[in-house]
């Protein structure tokens, strides 16, 4: 078997690949470039699935970044269980051929309690005095605090929200050298996230997301030049593009007003009560898994969708089908936005009722995707001073609340889930030339493509 990377840069398509991205540019021009038809839904969770298992969400499950646990009325987001994906992964395959295979999984999704050797996944602390602390889980557990020892406690608050930026990507590359050189993995799978903040933030405005691209070039260049030099061949990859947005839709605010949700007042703000709504919407970037749990509203309910601007497709069982996305977990309709439009997850109708939850960043509790957590509030007059007094309290050791975040829709200018009409818009696989012998791929096709490298 042939060692091999798989470095997996979030958010990377031929559009953004320019006078950006020196070394990438140079890079994939000796190799062969793929461009791979996205998944329904184009979102992490669901693309990663199938690159690691050939099957689409109908067979794996994984129907999206979250969706509605019925046996449990309860919209869950970011789950990290690996027994959620019900399909053998690659690794599993590649094991069962060669029992000295063995594989590392750094930071992709559901990556705990697997069956992979090596796994590092972000996992933060929660005591009980309602702190978040940053920290990480590992296989073997020892790994966690041996990585944290050589570089530092992994930043979680650099890998997401309004101070996302490239150092949680730096030192996932830093932590993947340090797992070559200790475990020697057959199969590295690396996850690199940081094209993923600043796209959704300000879509393709090169003048804003330049810098971005420069910052994950030099790090892609120190890995595949580490890799390289020890002989590990590096495939390439993502999930999906991402494209211009400018027209949030609040569709569960629709539905609200249908008079089919229902809410729950809490200390005079409002929670979503899934379990006893007639019908609601799970947002989930471009994408929304709408359950109807009351048939007698079921036409009324797709009739509004499919009349609603800035939604493009309703699909009920039998379309999602023709998608691979049929699946009990999925809505009974699943609604895919235009190409100028996403889906919000606000359910209220007065902001001053919004959840506390609403202006943190939240990403369990909120019932829905929500990328406005990139964004600090522009209300807030001096921000660096509100969240300095708010990390001060979390220091003392008082109870504090992150209510920083905006609730501004319109601020998000980048956005993925559907699938693109432009190839130039749309996920990219790279290899080596005998591996790579077509233009465009299919998702499944990734996970045929890994195994065919660490098979050579």
């Amino acid at each position: 078997m042939k060692k091999t990377v798989v470095l997996n840069i979030v958010a990377l398509s031929s559009r953004v690949i320019g006078e950006h991205t020196p070394f990438l540019s140079q890079w994939i021009a000796k190799h062969q470039k793929a461009i791979v038809e996205p998944v329904l839904p184009a979102v992490t969770c669901s693309a990663q699935s199938v690159y690691l298992t050939g099957k689409m969400p109908s067979e794996n499950g994984i129907v999206g970044n979250g969706w509605y646990f019925r046996d449990e009325c309860e919209i869950k987001f970011w789950r990290q269980s690996n027994r959620l994906v019900r399909a053998p992964k690659i690794w599993d395959k590649l094991k069962t051929e060669n029992p000295d295979f063995t594989c590392a999984n750094m930071f992709w999704w559901y990556n705990m309690y697997s069956s992979v050797d090596i796994a590092v996944t972000p996992r933060p602390l929660y005591p009980s005095d309602g702190r978040k602390l940053p920290d990480c889980h590992s296989q073997p557990m020892e790994l966690r605090d041996r990585l944290q020892k050589e570089l530092g406690q992994f930043p979680l608050f650099s890998f997401w929200g309004p101070n996302a930026n490239i150092s949680s990507t730096q030192w996932i590359a830093e932590a993947t050298k340090k797992v070559d050189q200790w475990y020697n993995p057959t199969l590295n799978l690396v996850y690199l996230p940081h094209l993923d903040y600043g796209l959704q933030k300000y879509g393709l405005d090169f003048s804003k997301i330049g810098s971005l691209l420069k910052e994950v070039d030099k790090v892609a260049e120190d890995l595949i030049t580490y890799f390289e030099s020890k002989g590990t061949q590096v495939l390439l990859l993502s999930e999906y593009g991402i494209t211009n947005v400018s027209q949030p839709i609040h569709i569960n605010r629709l539905l609200r007003s249908a008079g089919w949700i229902q809410v729950k007042d809490e200390l005079g703000l409002e929670t979503l009560d899934a379990g006893t709504s007639q019908a609601f919407a799970i947002a989930d970037h471009q994408i929304a898994h709408v359950h109807i749990q009351d048939p007698n509203v079921f036409g009324q309910v797709k009739s509004l969708l499919e009349n609603t601007p800035g939604i493009e497709l309703v699909l009920d069982k039998k379309a999602q089908a023709n998608y691979g996305l049929d699946h009990p977990r999925s809505g009974d309709l699943v609604v895919v936005a235009d190409k100028d439009s996403w889906f919000t997850y606000y359910f209220w109708l007065d902001d001053n009722k919004a959840p506390d939850y609403a202006r943190c960043v939240d990403i369990h509790r909120k019932p829905g995707y929500d990328p406005v957590e990139l964004f600090l509030d522009p209300e807030i007059k001096i921000p660096l001073l509100k969240v300095g007094s708010k990390v001060l309290k979390k220091k003392l050791g008082f109870r504090y609340l992150m209510d920083v975040i905006s609730l501004d829709a319109s601020l998000v200018k980048g956005s993925h889930g559907r699938i693109p009409e432009d190839d130039a818009d749309k996920p990219i696989f790279v290899g080596y030339e005998n591996l790579v012998n077509s233009e465009k791929i299919q998702p499944t096709e990734v996970f045929d493509l890994i195994y065919q490298a660490v098979k050579s």
